[in-house]
């Protein structure tokens, strides 16, 4: 599928919402992190966050959990960068600013790959989701939340009228399940194991992927 958003609009975006990020979407994204943190820190090993952004969320995963965060937006990964030095985050391994369709890490290096609000934000998805399942361990989960558009309905309406103002700002609020779900279909070797809905009420939802091992198949 043609890319409706570019790769540079993104990171001009993002840097725009660096200096204010925390305390605009802080609150309202919260319990999606500490939703995808949880699922992580269950598989626990070593963790690839991508979409990092300012760090909010490293310091609620378990200190045993070895993270490596990425992003595109330079000015949103210097706040990690200072929020790992404040906070003595030693379980940090890595942050990078990196494409997230382009991981410069080798194949099935993760134990788990956890992307809060990120899939709607890229220039192509499903590309991006190839690459997050390179790096992901046979066993391994993709961790997912995002608010996903309604498929029907006054919603469904309102989310395609209100996306070229989105697409500005750097998201698609029209994205549906079933990309995901072809996505995971064309793959192969994918397995939805939870959709969730998550407060506040049910506009964002929390989906794991397990990536099955060679000869294992799908329930």
């Amino acid at each position: 599928m043609a890319a409706d958003i570019d790769r540079a609009g993104v990171a001009k975006a993002y840097g725009r919402w660096a200096p204010v990020y925390d305390l605009v979407f802080g609150k309202v994204f919260d319990h999606g992190r500490q939703s995808t943190i949880a699922e992580a820190d269950k598989i626990g090993g070593r963790i690839l966050d991508v979409g990092v952004g300012t760090g909010l969320s490293l310091s609620d995963y378990s200190r045993t959990t070895k993270l490596c965060g990425v992003d595109i937006s330079e000015p949103m990964l210097r706040k990690a960068q200072s929020r790992v030095r404040a906070l003595g985050l030693a379980n940090v391994e890595t942050l990078a600013v990196m494409d997230a369709r382009n991981l410069a890490f080798a194949d099935s290096f993760f134990d788990a790959v956890v992307a809060q609000y990120v899939i709607t934000a890229v220039p192509d998805p499903e590309a991006t989701l190839d690459d997050f399942i390179r790096v992901l361990k046979p066993g391994g989960e993709l961790i997912l939340v995002n608010h996903i558009g309604a498929e029907s309905g006054p919603r469904r309406w309102f989310e395609f009228c209100f996306s070229p103002i989105a697409r500005r700002l750097g998201w698609r609020p029209e994205f549906s399940f079933s990309r995901l779900s072809n996505w995971a279909a064309r793959h192969g070797g994918m397995q939805v194991v939870e959709r969730r809905a998550l407060p506040p009420l049910g506009n964002f939802t929390l989906i794991r992927f397990a990536r099955l091992s060679a000869g294992q198949k799908a329930a």
